[in-house]
């Protein structure tokens, strides 16, 4: 395999394994670009990311500019360097017009879709939230639009019904790593073609907010609901409202309860807690945490809380 001078650019833990392949395939890894430090947790404490970290275990040069477009003197550190190729996962920043045309292989990303399907900020999370059975990753060529560069390799893999986005995120991350490896050696070789996206088959996946998180039990069945916590986690998760106090759902399945309701009503049986959503499907909630409480189980929240028969969530 031809040794490449590359850029690396990313950011979270998706990104690192692939960082690692480059490393192990032989590739001169010139600088890595990264976000700066940012305050983390309850006590705000300074945290470098997890690419930083990586790259420092590695002894690689780091760079964490706050902006790139209008960056002087990080366009002068790139030119110098003259990459042939500038690798892109999840950096979580635009890269420019001029950052775009500067190696002679181009700017490749790792995105955790099959594309045109779930461009966007959260591809992951909404696959598995819109019931999907199968995504992958793909590797393409940045230009300016929002993901919407040629294609260069793909890979299929499926999403097990017990999977939520945690663990889809661990697998994309494993899996594209030597996907951008094979990337990169088949452009420096030939044998990579890009091929343009369908655009009208495109999708968008677009950054969550914590409301995607709000259960709205008369638009949503049950299937619909559990998909969404899947694809919803570790945030904004899935939560509602019970006498006006929040409601976290921790766990949830889809339940089984032959009588009709109303969109909201809770059932309780054999404490087990279900709450009817759209079509007269029936959500079962495992793990719940009431507002100034500790997490607990349905049968533990039952014997510390009278639910009166008439109780909604979302009410």
């Amino acid at each position: 395999m031809k040794r490449l001078r590359l850029v690396f650019c990313g950011t979270p833990q998706f990104a690192v394994p692939t960082l690692h392949a480059l490393i192990g395939a032989g590739h001169e890894i010139t600088l890595v670009v990264t976000q700066p430090d940012r305050a983390v947790g309850r006590k705000q404490e300074l945290t470098a990311p997890p690419v930083k970290q990586a790259a420092l275990v590695t002894g690689l040069a780091v760079t964490q500019p706050e902006k790139i477009k209008n960056n002087l003197e990080f366009r002068a550190q790139l030119e110098l360097i003259a990459p042939d190729a500038i690798v892109v996962v999840a950096y979580g920043r635009i890269i420019p017009a001029w950052m775009l045309a500067l190696p002679r292989l181009g700017c490749i990303n790792l995105h955790g879709s099959l594309l045109p399907k779930y461009r966007g900020a959260a591809p992951i999370q909404w696959a598995v939230a819109m019931g999907e059975t199968v995504t992958g990753n793909t590797t393409m060529l940045l230009e300016e639009g929002l993901d919407t560069g040629p294609i260069l390799l793909q890979q299929q893999t499926p999403i097990r019904s017990d999977q939520t986005a945690v663990d889809l995120f661990e697998e994309l991350a494993a899996t594209g790593a030597p996907l951008v490896v094979e990337t990169l050696s088949g452009l420096a070789d030939g044998s990579v073609h890009p091929r343009p996206q369908d655009h009208s088959q495109a999708t968008l996946a677009r950054i969550l907010e914590r409301d995607d998180g709000r259960m709205d039990f008369a638009t949503h069945t049950a299937t619909e609901l559990w998909n969404r916590w899947r694809g919803f986690q570790p945030w904004p998760g899935a939560f509602s409202t019970l006498d006006g106090k929040k409601l976290i759902a921790h766990t949830v399945k889809p339940g089984v309860f032959a009588r009709s309701g109303q969109p909201g009503e809770l059932n309780i049986q054999n404490d087990t807690l279900q709450v009817c959503c759209a079509d007269g499907s029936w959500l079962e909630l495992i793990e719940l945490q009431l507002e100034g409480k500790k997490r607990m189980t349905a049968a533990e929240f039952l014997r510390g809380n009278s639910i009166a028969s008439s109780a909604r969530l979302g009410g």
